[in-house]
């Protein structure tokens, strides 16, 4: 727990123990406005967990941002300020990596269909193409993040971490669960594909592929 004398100190002594590296003193400034900054995100994102995920990035940039707050003006606005032109940057990261997963769908669904052995054998790769776009799409917007910059970018755990301005540890963290998580969610679309073509066959219809199941 932060010392009683930490925490008696005014905002701007906060952050003058920052600016001379005082950890304590920054976990203080984190700890009073927490709940504001992650308010903001949750806005933004809906979601509890992506929330305090996005909470942290942001608290983490403001860290590295402080030497560039002019002491004269109001500490809470100019964090509010900061904290929501990073959640539409985050919004506007998280749309574009939703039509590159989109696009890279449709590039290899007009591959797919262009060449191949068999029809069957393009039904399926059509089908496992979708299951994995609706499990990336399924995914929170952090952990879709560092799994498609490590599995689909193929850049390194260094190079995610500096992009993200996170630790490497995280990067791996959120690599792990994301993984674990994709596959839970293709599983569950799997599961529910199947489900749909065999009430298909019982009806006497003909099976369609997941996208124009869709459509």
């Amino acid at each position: 727990m932060d010392s009683p004398t930490t925490e008696a100190l005014t905002t701007d002594q906060l952050i003058e123990a920052c600016l001379r590296g005082d950890r304590l003193a920054w976990d203080t400034v984190v700890q009073r406005h927490w709940r504001r900054v992650f308010n903001i995100a949750y806005k933004f994102v809906g979601k509890h967990e992506e929330a305090e995920d996005l909470t942290q990035e942001i608290f983490l940039k403001l860290y590295k941002a402080l030497k560039t707050f002019d002491r004269r003006a109001n500490f809470q606005t100019w964090l509010v300020s900061i904290s929501r032109n990073l959640c539409i940057d985050h919004y506007r990261s998280v749309r574009r990596e939703r039509e590159l997963v989109d696009r890279n769908v449709d590039a290899a669904d007009l591959s797919l269909a262009a060449k191949g052995p068999d029809a069957f054998t393009r039904l399926q790769r059509l089908d496992r193409r979708e299951l994995l776009r609706r499990g990336m799409l399924g995914l929170p917007e952090t952990l879709r993040t560092a799994v498609l910059m490590r599995d689909i970018q193929d850049l390194s755990y260094q190079e995610i971490a500096r992009r993200l301005g996170l630790p490497e540890g995280t990067v791996k963290s959120r690599i792990s669960r994301g993984r674990g998580e994709l596959a839970r969610q293709v599983a569950k679309h799997e599961r529910a594909m199947a489900s749909s073509l065999k009430r298909k066959a019982r009806d006497g219809t003909e099976p369609t592929t997941a996208r124009g199941a869709q459509e």
